[in-house]
């Protein structure tokens, strides 16, 4: 049996607190095919150190019809840094201190599930991590007491229905659920290791949803996703042979104007 001390030590890394006080600020960090909001009113740009390097890029503080926004290109604003490269701690410790009090990610994502086709928004609710190699927690400095964080719904279930109910509002169609496989990359997967993903249960797959939704939850900020399905993934229908790349480039054009939609919905609540 774990001891109470295993849950809650008496030495635990620092959480940063907010810097001011202000409107509740939504942090959207944005992955590939949204390394910027066209329709947001740029403020300020800020550039961050935190305990655990830099971010991915500075941060731009702006609105959205009204509401206070902090963005990040999750991948940098040139799109220079792969997924396994991301300084996740950095990203999410530099939004946590400058106030964000919940995290929307937006990410492109492969579709496996037969209703997953590429243009489809995906609001996930579950994931299966087979990332290695990454810094996964803020919990694991020398002389601090062992933390385990509950991990049973990894995203937000309150920030999952605010996404649903805006995008609902917004009159754009989204698939409410679905098993998301974080993988290792660069590359993308083999045929092979997508049957195997489904047979694990995975609806889609991408490559940055861990260990960032983990992070967020031990600096308890309420965190959830947006998925862009922007392509099949290996060895489902028009990936059959292989993926298409010069298609998904369009597929994610299209597909961000209505993410960028329910965004801005979410940012007059």
């Amino acid at each position: 049996m774990l001891s109470s001390d295993a849950f809650h030590g008496a030495q635990e890394v620092p959480v940063p607190g907010k810097m001011k006080e202000s409107e509740t600020l939504l942090a959207i960090i944005g992955g590939s095919g949204l390394t910027q909001l066209s329709t947001l009113e740029v403020l300020r740009r800020e550039v961050s150190r935190t305990p655990y390097g830099e971010p991915s890029g500075a941060l731009t503080f702006g609105r959205l019809l009204g509401g206070e926004v902090v963005f990040l290109a999750r991948h940098g604003y040139g799109h220079t840094i792969p997924p396994h490269r991301v300084n996740y701690r950095a990203n999410l410790w530099a939004l946590k201190a400058v106030g964000a009090e919940c995290v929307v990610s937006v990410a492109s994502v492969g579709g496996i599930r037969p209703d997953c086709v590429p243009g489809t928004l995906v609001v996930p609710d579950q994931i299966l991590d087979y990332t290695w190699g990454r810094a996964n927690t803020f919990f694991d400095a020398l002389h601090t007491s062992v933390r385990h964080i509950d991990f049973t719904h990894p995203y937000d279930e309150g920030m999952r229905r605010r996404i649903l109910d805006m995008a609902h509002e917004a009159g754009e169609e989204v698939i409410d659920g679905a098993v998301y496989a974080a993988t290792q990359g660069p590359r993308l997967e083999t045929a092979a290791e997508i049957d195997r993903l489904e047979r694990d249960g995975a609806d889609v797959v991408g490559m940055t949803g861990m260990p960032e939704a983990v992070l967020a939850r031990e600096l308890e900020l309420p965190y959830a996703a947006i998925n862009v399905v922007a392509n099949f993934a290996a060895g489902r229908g028009t990936s059959v042979q292989g993926i298409h790349f010069e298609r998904v480039e369009q597929v994610l054009q299209e597909a961000m104007l209505r993410v960028r939609n329910v965004l801005t919905r979410l940012c007059q609540q």
